[in-house]
């Protein structure tokens, strides 16, 4: 199995880059988005000069608890920058997404209650919620890592869109939004309750 074929039948078809768009991005943007690759490993992400995104990670399921993931984000936190990711809410149906959330909680994440992400699938043509959990060094707002998101979606996740996929993705300003006063409950601080 390929590193596309190994993220592919981990993640949903809705938050799946096509191998196309990944491809495009690691030549074409190279000097921004990396690939990370072990035999029980896999890792996309895109590092800034303010701040890292995670835009995929996945450990096989046989060598999980060997502290793979922690090595891995580790490695990232060593540049002294913050850290940000998307996760979807826990769905009780999913095991791994409740694995996932204690996972981040334990590597030092915080959830970012006063973003709003919620992006329409180009594969499904649903509405995709997100949560934007980040790891930060110097106690970076949340308006910081909103501003730092936004990028992100602009270069990353909708780079050269209408070319691969036919269409486009919505405006950064319909899918990210900002506001404090948002009803939104700390996914990481209801684990274990």
């Amino acid at each position: 199995m390929d590193w596309y074929e190994k993220l592919n039948k981990y993640f949903p078809i809705e938050e799946m880059k096509s191998k196309e768009h990944m491809e495009l991005l690691l030549k074409e943007k190279g000097d921004v988005y990396h690939k990370d690759e072990g035999p029980y490993h896999v890792m996309m992400y895109a590092e800034f000069d303010t701040f890292i995104f995670i835009d995929y990670v996945w450990v096989s399921a046989q060598s999980r608890g060997q502290g793979i993931g922690h090595k891995l984000i580790e490695k990232l936190k060593m540049r002294n920058k913050p850290i940000i990711l998307e996760v979807e809410p826990i769905d009780y149906e999913d095991s791994d997404s409740e694995k996932r959330l204690h996972f981040y909680k334990r590597e030092g994440f915080t959830h970012a209650q006063s973003i709003g992400y919620n992006r329409r699938s180009l594969a499904t043509n649903e509405e995709n919620v997100m949560e934007i959990l980040y790891w930060s060094p110097n106690n970076e707002s949340e308006e910081f890592i909103f501003e730092q998101m936004k990028k992100m979606y602009e270069s990353i996740h909708t780079y050269k869109d209408k070319e691969i996929y036919g269409e486009s993705y919505q405006p950064v300003d319909e899918v990210l939004t900002y506001d404090q006063e948002r009803e939104s409950n700390d996914i990481l601080g209801e684990l274990n309750k």
